[in-house]
């Protein structure tokens, strides 16, 4: 199996630079050309929980982690070459925990997606000196282009 080089590039800055914000910005553009894959917002979905919660919101961290395990659950366990199964069951309990979060606090701690499919692994190692990591790292929202483009999309929407 071929490897989309967009999920390639989340993978890597999932598992190794713990860039959720990027992870966001190169898998939104993937599901977006694979026509909105419910498969892909889960992972999106995980990133972006990781990443509220990793910046204080607690309660953005649970919507999008529980959102995300839901959506990943619909899917065979070793879905995309990954450890779905793993995934979806660690988003699931994180969210929970989240859930209680005031009575029980607990520190941030990251995720890790478990490559299982020999090729996706060729694909990450050949593709990782490639990736430049970004230091330092988008901790809070951006509005760029990018952002322009979407209110400008919004806008011809309500004429």
């Amino acid at each position: 199996m071929s490897y989309e080089p967009l999920y390639v590039a989340y993978l890597i800055y999932f598992n190794r630079d713990r860039d959720y914000f990027e992870c966001h910005e190169v898998l939104e553009e993937l599901w977006l050309k694979q026509g909105r894959s419910p498969l892909y917002k889960g992972l999106l979905q995980v990133a972006v929980g990781l990443y509220h919660f990793r910046n204080g919101n607690v309660t953005g961290g649970r919507k999008m982690l529980a959102s995300a395990g839901d959506k990943l659950a619909a899917y065979p366990p070793d879905s995309l070459g990954i450890d779905l199964e793993r995934l979806r069951h660690e988003t699931s309990a994180y969210a929970n925990r989240l859930e209680n979060f005031e009575q029980e606090p607990f520190g941030y701690y990251d995720l890790n997606i478990e490559l299982i499919d020999p090729e996706l692994i060729s694909a990450v190692e050949k593709s990782s000196p490639d990736i430049v990591p970004n230091i330092p790292q988008q901790r809070g929202p951006r509005r760029g282009a990018k952002h322009e483009a979407r209110e400008a999309k919004a806008d011809k929407r309500r004429e």
